[in-house]
């Protein structure tokens, strides 16, 4: 049942992230505002291989198809933050949606303590378990969650409050389950 809750909340923070580009034009999904570069399509990309990393090819499970920015190693120069004006919002959304349905394949398959390892990890700490990254993945997709809401915010006005199905309404569904 755990593995159930953590890929529901899972879930509920990758919804969140992409109910950020809803109704906004390709120019507002793809700008910078943040001095760091973020933006919403950006965060979008960086979650794909965030999933496929941990939660495949860590996992023993890699995906069958190869991020194009982890084949030809820019990601390791930020390319998987920056949304190449050739890959389209329907190309990375779509990217996401095939990398949760691999992470989900890989909740339902794997125990959470078969071992994983993480080949980008300092060797004397690469040796883990797949519930210790599936963890690590919800926590980075709801934090990511809240990165979002704020350069929505930036761009309309909008938070994750404004939005039914936003983050902050499963920050309060978490805290809620926590009290019963």
């Amino acid at each position: 049942m755990i593995a159930e809750d953590l890929r529901h909340y899972l879930q509920e923070s990758r919804d969140s992230v992409l109910s950020s580009l809803d109704g906004l034009s390709e120019y507002d999904v793809r700008r910078p505002l943040l001095p760091s570069g973020t933006n919403l399509l950006g965060l979008v990309k960086h979650l794909v291989g965030i999933e496929l990393g941990y939660l495949g090819t860590s996992a023993g499970r890699p995906a069958s198809f190869t991020l194009p920015w982890v084949e030809d190693r820019s990601i390791w120069e930020n390319g998987d933050m920056w949304v190449k004006p050739t890959e389209s919002r329907d190309y990375v959304v779509d990217l996401y949606r095939a990398a949760w349905k691999h992470s989900d394949e890989s909740i339902a398959e794997l125990p959470l303590d078969a071992p994983a390892s993480v080949q980008w990890w300092p060797e004397h700490r690469r040796q883990t378990t797949f519930g210790h990254l599936l963890t690590r993945v919800v926590a980075e997709t709801a934090q990511h969650a809240g990165h979002c809401d704020v350069v929505r915010e930036l761009i309309d006005g909008r938070s994750g409050a404004d939005n039914p199905d936003g983050y902050y309404d499963v920050v309060l569904t978490a805290a809620n389950a926590l009290r019963t």
